[in-house]
């Protein structure tokens, strides 16, 4: 997963790229910025688990992949998120909504690396290399990397897909088994990236089917460098990218979980932007500093492993969330900054109903739940909490030590189950080996089915994204109903119906709508940040500064690496 084949030589070789740029500094008085100032340094809090985001649904891997290499089909764009053009330069969907036509942009280019040239630009064969890999069991990429494509999963893509057509070179026709009237926002999701045809087949051709998924190879706005495993990745400028080139020519993703460590670096000058920053006092006092929010389509909430004694017992789910003090926890964790969640359905939206009532805080009906459910005296669990900070989440072991100190007013001892690196945790919760957790969700795109499919449907418990392992037959004829119409009063209404039944049945207690933070220098303009998806360096630049270079913090670090493309087969 590193492309440096001799990593005793990385330093060097920055050192020559330190050389030619101040040799193309002196042939021409243009170029003027140094290495450090062409460079963005983004302070990360952890690792992706892939380079291709139609793997995973981690928000980790979503912020280090999707936007930096990849384009989607469609994109949204506005205020007021509206679906529009990027791969797909229009569309047309029949009236029965079963089949729709998409014609594509000519002269769109995929990356040149060390690893692989393109001898042509994109075209269908892509979209359909894309999307059959997800959809066909038997294309040759379709198992390679575990085979599960846990988004696509969630939404029964390969149910809504019959089958994708090649009409020419530069239009597909995707034919659909029903109608689904969030089909083109999901092709619009982080997760809907166009890998190139091309590289699969040279990769086939090596016998190294992995590395499609290691060694990246889109058409966004940068191409992959190199990856130092919990350390650093690198990426540079797409030089011929087909929507224009910024002005970054080096983005470096410094890979530091711990939250004072990246304000540290900020303070110092090693990072440009940091991720997910505490001190909002001391950073918003810096004149040399900016913190940014933006109110987030997202989701906290306390689960359930409703496949294990006593938490498939809805009474019990019930009076634990009766006992949980949401207003503190806002208070706590949030600073007040987010809303109390009624539902996982934010009041941003159009989804969002008044009619699910607000969740009270009340010990003495807690109480007389669990008496009725069987539990008098209470009982012992684990809470597993997330150990990374998530714009949903800021500090999840602070609030399951909330939680624990408001359990305990119902004789109900907990133990707080914490220390997993985070693609480890994923991985033992979707494998059932919690009682209850604390995570959340970012939506991906605006369409209320990317916050409702992906955490409690029945497909998701087989993805592992529905951590809770709930499956209502009757939630997901509702969910299910609402994509087939394109009336949004009827969408609305089954939106409600399955909103009722969480509320009823419990799998998890909503806590919070939250803000996404980062915080950044003043040297660095343009938009990061997004209401949903990950973050997005497309349209950011650097001023010239007199800073003093900080590469070298970042070739230096001493951490574990790949050494050889071969590592990954």
């Amino acid at each position: 997963m590193g492309h440096c084949k001799m990593l005793n030589h990385c330093r060097y070789n920055v050192a020559i790229i330190l050389f030619f740029s101040a040799l193309l500094m002196g042939c021409d008085q243009d170029s003027n910025l140094s290495l450090s100032e062409q460079s963005l340094i983004y302070c990360s809090e952890g690792s992706p688990e892939t380079f291709n985001p139609q793997l995973i649904t981690s928000g980790t891997t979503i912020d280090a992949t999707s936007n930096q290499l990849y384009n989607r089909l469609f994109r949204f764009q506005g205020a007021d998120n509206q679906l529009t053009e990027s791969i797909a330069k229009t569309w047309h969907t029949t009236k029965d909504g079963k089949k729709i036509t998409l014609y594509l942009q000519k002269g769109i280019t995929f990356h040149s690396t060390e690893y692989f040239t393109p001898t042509r630009e994109l075209n269908a064969d892509d979209v359909l290399f894309s999307f059959n890999r997800i959809i066909d069991e038997d294309h040759p990429y379709h198992y390679i990397s575990g085979g599960s494509y846990g988004y696509f999963q969630n939404i029964e893509f390969d149910k809504t897909v019959e089958r994708i057509e090649k009409i020419n070179d530069y239009t597909v026709r995707f034919h659909l088994t029903h109608s689904d009237s969030s089909f083109l926002a999901n092709l619009a999701s982080d997760f809907a990236v166009i890998l190139s045809k091309e590289y699969g087949d040279k990769l086939i051709a090596e016998n190294s089917l992995p590395q499609i998924d290691m060694y990246p190879i889109g058409t966004g706005p940068f191409k992959f460098k190199e990856y130092r495993v919990g350390s650093v990745i690198r990426y540079y400028q797409h030089e011929s990218y087909w929507l224009g080139n910024n002005n970054i020519e080096q983005l470096v993703y410094d890979i530091t979980p711990r939250q004072t460590s990246r304000l540290t670096k900020l303070l110092a000058n090693e990072c440009d932007v940091i991720a997910y920053p505490i001190a909002h006092k001391t950073i918003s006092e810096d004149p040399a500093l900016q913190l940014e929010e933006v109110t987030s389509l997202n989701i906290s909430y306390f689960g359930f492993n409703t496949s294990k004694v006593p938490f498939n017992n809805k009474l019990v789910r019930q009076a634990i969330a009766l006992a949980i003090d949401k207003e503190a926890i806002l208070k706590a964790v949030y600073k007040s900054q987010a809303d109390i969640a009624k539902s996982i359905i934010p009041k941003s939206s159009w989804a969002y109903s008044n009619e699910i009532p607000v969740q009270v805080y009340n010990i003495a009906l807690a109480q007389e739940k669990l008496n009725e459910a069987g539990y008098e005296n209470g009982f012992s669990m684990d809470i597993w909490a997330m150990p990374v900070q998530r714009p949903y989440n800021p500090n999840a072991i602070n609030m399951a030590k909330l939680i624990q100190a408001d359990l305990l007013a119902i004789n109900i001892k907990v133990n707080i189950v914490d220390g997993y690196e985070w693609n480890t945790f994923l991985k033992r919760l979707a494998a059932g080996e919690h009682d209850t957790f604390l995570l959340g969700w970012s939506a991906d795109h605006p369409d209320p089915d990317n916050l409702f499919s992906p955490i409690l449907s029945c497909p998701a418990t087989k993805t592992g994204s529905n951590k809770a392992l709930w499956c209502n037959p009757n939630y997901d004829k509702a969910i299910n109903d609402a994509r087939q119409t394109t009336d949004m009063t009827e969408r609305k209404a089954f939106y409600l119906e399955a909103m009722k039944i969480i509320d009823e049945e419990k799998p998890l207690v909503p806590i919070a709508h939250s803000k996404r933070y980062q915080a950044r220098t003043k040297q660095i303009k343009g938009d990061i940040l997004q209401s949903f998806g990950g973050v997005s360096f497309r349209d950011v630049s650097k001023l010239t500064s007199k800073k003093s270079d900080t590469m070298h913090n970042i070739e230096n670090k001493n951490m574990p690496t790949v050494k050889d493309k071969s590592e990954v087969n």
